[in-house]
């Protein structure tokens, strides 16, 4: 075998390294694989600590949720499988303090726990009011005693040690709650949490045959194949007709069931993280293929004289790719360590995603970055530089020959297939990856046919008898060599694209995602307002300060019939679908449409009798669509209407929000109807007579209408927004790769024409042409190729920039139409700083050496 191609491909290796002609190369290659890995190690690591951590957010390896006790069936499948299993209770009760202690009253969680609780995880409590001194425990409440959130004891005046009573029985609070390993995100979740031994539950007579109860079943053990097993029993057994019937809603619990607002959030934040590396990717493939073909320029006379020294074209072929191969290696290795050490800044600026440790990461980030690094160097580099194996003898005495030629289209299309099937990999979701690749690639197309009509208007346009000298002379540089200009515009629009995408990413769009759960969002839900309090309840938000307030109807009904057909679960195979014909939706009306509520189908017209809008999702579920009729059973009326419009719903914008919705304002009088408020509640209003210190404003608002229930969200509000900015912080750091990427790109596309360039101005200086006029006409064409690219691809910003935010990020966002100005000002700006960094020496090389290393 002969191996001179490896000896030979070494050598050109050292030497081009010494010459510092694959710099760039290297460079752009270690910021795609170094961006890539970054945000691959950290997911790698995160969904590695997720489910490592999934078990104890469920509380067992398995858990059943029901409406009422499991058979005992269940229990002794469990046991016969060696798993340990225990059952609790979960229900709404209103809590109250003892009369001498105030006698407040709020509604709370009630959860009553066996001695085994909780199977995976541990509760962390404190003994004291100050949350900062809880110590992780394994045991439960003692019989007769109680443990609460801190909240609850805040908002009914007591501490740890008074009486807390709720139904018959009365409870000693001894400890506060921190953490609850399985607490979950629904409704009641939200309110405060009282736990108290299961032997107490009887005492409470709270449990009643129209309890609204919530039983939990949990199974964990030792052996994973056991746990299947069970998990494969139950489920079949949960089929059947007689379980189903005695368990309505029993199902399988899992992480899906969680926090919809913090799910949502780190959705986004995911997504974000992916399209900033995968924009660093894409520019470093238009930098690696302009610095490539460059590169393969300078190398013609190199592999001329090596084919007159009589090296055949396989052995040169060999020899670079050889030669690329290792210095892929090298970047992409490289790249993989920045990427390992700048994971770590992730950890640090997303601490709290995962409360514990994170687990090591897997060798699949390295793979993937080492694979995407090759990929990269061999799909947009290698193509022009494998030319350079057919460089003809000939060309040592005539340098007009053997010029490069466009690759070749199946070459490269293969790469680029491959390298965009790697990006789809990377992005994890399928529209982020069709936008973010599909866009560029549609971009490429436009930035070609527009650069290049306007190559032809501006020839045509520009008037050689009254135009400056310098414009004219700047318009037959672009005109003259067509293909170049269109090439340089392109990937100059390129570069830009992606830094304007960047920007809008720092500044438009993320201040979308603020907006859609703005700091200032509501924290407060109140229901269960009577319509006899309707003006008192509001009067007294404005009196404590609150001045923005959601205000709504709330009308409980069943739907019963779809196009007059009656339905029941079994007519649907989805479990959302059954879940949601199984149980009372919360309806509304208002004449007006909701102002944080947009409308995808349809139209809503206020006051338009026998009309509904329904959300999206649940249309979806259900298998709705605009001109269905629906009828609903409200407190034993039949309502009937049809689906007039079709909404759009930001369950994480923290307002009051509705599946389905009347647009009228008002309903038929014989409609049970109580109301519903959101709002951000004040911190806190003045002392009343005989009070010693301000009461609380949820306080006053219980006291003034004891009926209500008062769900507080701040926590879940302030752990969103602690996530949001976490991530945005992490997304300003990866900014700066692709920032990097963006400007390899400019100053690739930039000095891509550099020789060419320095032949023009060495021969029009031979002819009596003074460096004013030439720096005047390089000013000029770089203008005005930076101007171009910069509006083109402002334009194309928008437009994927509405794209990503309508369908990945799921907000609504318009971009403003002065980009388009900032943009091409920015584009000639940029333009300008990369033709005087990369072209100052154009001017300044004598011409006579010039015109010697140029083609005759």
């Amino acid at each position: 075998m002969n191996t001179l191609f490896l000896k030979l491909g070494w050598k050109t290796l050292l030497r081009d390294l010494r010459a510092g002609e694959l710099g760039l190369l290297m460079v752009a290659v270690t910021l795609a694989v170094a961006s890539l890995t970054a945000v691959g190690f950290f997911a790698d690591r995160l969904n590695g600590g997720l489910q490592r951590d999934a078990l104890q957010l469920l509380g067992g390896d398995a858990v059943i949720r029901s409406d009422g006790p499991l058979p005992s069936a269940f229990t002794e499948k469990a046991r016969a499988l060696g798993l340990k299993a225990v059952s609790t209770v979960t229900f709404p009760t209103m809590a109250r303090a003892r009369d001498e202690d105030g006698g407040a009253s709020k509604l709370v969680a009630f959860k009553a726990v066996p001695g085994a609780y909780p199977l995976r995880g541990s509760m962390k409590v404190a003994d004291s009011l100050d949350e900062s001194s809880a110590q992780p425990t394994r045991d439960i409440p003692a019989p007769g005693t109680a443990w609460a959130d801190a909240s609850l004891l805040d908002a009914l005046g007591l501490t740890l040690g008074q009486s807390l009573l709720m139904g018959d029985a009365s409870f000693t609070v001894t400890r506060v709650i921190v953490q609850e390993p399985d607490r979950g995100a629904g409704f009641m979740s939200f309110s405060p949490r009282v736990m108290v031994n299961q032997l107490d539950v009887a005492a409470t007579g709270l449990i009643q045959p129209a309890s609204r109860t919530s039983y939990r079943f949990a199974v964990a053990g030792d052996n994973p194949q056991a746990v299947k097993s069970y998990v494969r029993w139950a489920t079949d057994e949960l089929k059947k007709p007689a379980v189903a019937a005695a368990l309505r809603g029993a199902r399988l619990e899992s992480l899906d069931s969680g926090n919809p607002q913090m799910q949502q959030t780190l959705d986004r934040a995911e997504k974000f993280l992916n399209l900033v590396a995968l924009l660093a990717a894409l520019l470093s493939a238009v930098a690696v293929a302009i610095v490539a073909r460059s590169f393969a320029a300078r190398h013609l006379d190199d592999c001329a004289m090596l084919r007159v020294l009589g090296q055949p074209q396989r052995t040169i072929a060999l020899a670079y790719t050889f030669e690329f191969v290792l210095a892929g290696l090298a970047a992409s290795a490289l790249g993989v360590a920045l990427g390992f050490a700048v994971h770590y800044l992730f950890v640090m600026l997303l601490a709290g995603l995962v409360s514990s440790t994170l687990p090591a990461a897997t060798l699949w980030p390295v793979a993937f970055g080492m694979g995407m690094g090759l990929t990269l160097l061999l799909a947009f580099g290698l193509p022009p530089v494998l030319q350079l194996a057919s460089v003809p003898p000939l060309r040592v005495i005539r340098r007009d020959v053997g010029n490069l030629k466009p690759a070749s289209m199946l070459v490269l299309g293969v790469g680029v297939l491959g390298f965009a099937a790697l990006l789809m990999a990377a992005s994890g979701d399928l529209k982020l990856g069709l936008i973010a690749v599909g866009g560029f690639l549609g971009a490429v197309a436009v930035f070609a046919l527009a650069s290049y009509a306007a190559v032809k208007l501006l020839r045509a346009s520009v008037s050689e008898t009254t135009a400056p000298r310098w414009l004219v002379l700047a318009t037959r540089q672009l005109s003259a060599r067509p293909v170049y200009a269109v090439v340089q515009t392109s990937a100059l629009a390129i570069g830009l694209l992606a830094l304007m995408l960047l920007v809008l990413l720092r500044t438009d769009l993320i201040s979308s995602w603020r907006q859609a759960t703005p700091p200032d969002a509501p924290n407060r839900f109140v229901i269960n307002v009577q319509p006899e309090q309707g003006d008192a309840f509001q009067q007294a938000l404005r009196d404590g300060g609150v001045k923005k307030f959601d205000w709504y109807p709330m009308i409980r009904g069943r739907l019963v019939a779809i196009n007059g057909k009656p339905v029941t679960p079994d007519d649907f195979v989805d479990d959302s679908a059954r879940r949601l014909v199984d149980r009372e939706f919360n309806l509304s009306n208002s004449a007006d449409q909701p102002v944080h509520n947009q409308i995808v189908a349809g139209r809503w017209t206020a006051n338009e009798q026998g009309a509904i809008s329904v959300e999206e999702g649940l249309a979806k579920t259900l298998g709705l669509k605009l001109g269905d009729s629906l009828r609903f059973d409200i407190g034993g009326q039949p309502s009937e209407a049809k689906i007039t419009s079709l909404r759009k719903v930001d369950w994480g914008s923290m307002h009051v929000n509705f599946f389905v919705m009347y647009p009228v304002a008002q309903m038929a009088a014989e409609v049970p109807v109580s109301f519903i408020s959101a709002f951000r509640a004040p911190d806190a209003i003045a002392a009343g007579a005989g009070q010693a210190r301000p009461q609380s404003f949820d306080n006053a608002l219980v006291k003034a209408f004891p009926n209500i229930t008062n769900v507080d969200m701040s926590s879940t509000l302030a752990q969103v927004q602690r996530v949001l900015d976490q991530v945005i912080r992490a997304v300003e750091f990866l900014f700066g790769f692709t920032l990097a990427a963006g400007l390899v790109v400019l100053f690739a596309a930039i000095t891509a024409t550099r020789e060419e360039r320095a032949r023009e101005f060495a021969i029009m200086r031979a002819v009596g042409a003074r460096a004013s006029l030439l720096r005047q006409v390089q000013r000029a064409e770089l203008a005005g190729v930076g101007l171009l690219a910069g509006f083109l691809a402002s334009l194309v910003s928008l437009v994927v920039g509405w794209g990503l935010a309508r369908y990945v990020f799921d907000f609504s966002w318009t971009g403003s139409w002065a980009v388009p100005v900032y943009g091409s000002l920015a584009g000639a700006a940029l333009a300008l700083a990369a033709g005087w960094w990369g072209l100052r020496a154009v001017l300044n090389t004598p011409v006579v050496e010039t015109l010697r290393r140029t083609p005759q």
